[in-house]
Formats: structure tokens, sequence, C-alpha cells
């Protein structure tokens, strides 16, 4: 019983806890926190382009999160395909339908406050039901690193190949629809 005791002492005091953060998770907390101020941001600015820069900042900070999770590819698909073309492609959406670039009045409503309850209640739900759902779930930690090439393209393709394909086809839809608001008509031409 005093060996068991003494054993557990002496893990207490090698191994970090909760209490001694180590510097990653230090670093964790410092770029959710930030990501966290620049999403806030980004919904609840009154400047259209500067939603859409700080957008860029929160998705930036997201890819620095996977970094530090030592998913490393994952990082850099979030910086080419989410901050390299979604909002590449909301900058051109925002310039080709002629949006204002400063304050726009039209950009605000009174339902902040309904939008506000219906953001934390979404929030809500979803930290429920993600908790809910991988309450028992263990990460294997003697196989492949999770967030390598290898397990995340055998995960991505044997899985997820379906919704993957989805995407591509609404990101396609996207692209062809701001081309066809982009033309300009003949002068002879009605709406």
């Amino acid at each position: 019983m005093i060996l068991a005791a003494a054993q557990t002492v002496q893990t207490a005091q090698t191994a970090p806890g909760f209490l001694s953060p180590s510097g990653v998770e230090v670093a964790f907390l410092l770029v959710g926190l930030v990501t966290l101020g620049a999403a806030i941001v980004s919904v609840t600015t009154k400047q259209l382009v500067h939603a859409a820069l700080w957008l860029v900042v929160a998705l930036g900070g997201l890819a620095v999160e996977y970094l530090l999770l030592t998913a490393e590819f994952i990082a850099w698909v979030q910086v080419l395909i989410y901050v390299g073309s979604v909002v590449v492609l909301i900058l051109f959406g925002l310039m080709l339908t002629k949006a204002p670039i400063g304050r726009s009045p039209d950009a605000d409503s009174g339902n902040r406050p309904v939008a506000l309850a219906v953001a934390v209640a979404a929030a809500v739900a979803l930290v429920w039901v993600v908790a809910d759902a991988f309450r028992t779930t263990w990460i294997e930690l003697d196989g492949p690193a999770q967030g390598s090439t290898g397990v995340t393209g055998e995960i991505l393709f044997r899985h997820w190949v379906l919704p993957f394909e989805a995407l591509s086809v609404l990101l396609l839809a996207a692209l062809v629809g701001a081309i066809v608001l982009s033309r300009k008509k003949p002068e002879g031409e009605r709406d």
C-alpha cells in the first residue's frame, strides 16, 4: 500500500499534469483564443471585406492548431483549400457583385440577440453531440500517427469519398456561378 502510494507520488512529480501545462499546450490555448477572437470579429464586423480578411486570420489560426496537434498534412490542406481558395472565392464574389467596400448598413439587422441565442444553442448542441459520440473513443498511440498523410488519405478516400466529391462539385458550382455573375450583358439584351 505504501509502495503504491510512493509510485503514484513519483509519477505525479515526473509527468506533466493539468496544473503544469507544456509549452505546446500554452501555445495551443493562446492560438485558440486568437482564432476565436478573429472568428467573432469576422461575424460581427459591418465591413464585408474586413470580415473576409478576419476569416483569413481565423482559418490560419486553425491551421496553426493543426500544426500544434502534429497533423501537418491537414494543416497544409487547411491553408491551401480554405485560406487560399475559399477566401479568395469570397473576395472575388464581393468584387464581382459590386458589394460595398466600406460600412454597409444592409449588413446589420435588428436580429442580433436572436442570432446570438441561436448561435449559443447550436454551439451547446454541437459540443453535447460530439462529446456524447466520442466519449468512449480512444486514440491508438502505438499505430501510425493519426495526422499522417497515409492514415488521413486512407480514412478520407475509404470512408468519406462521397462527401469529398460532393464538396468538390459544390465548389465548382460556386466558381461557375461567380463567372456567370461577372459576365457583362450585351447592350441590347434585357434581364
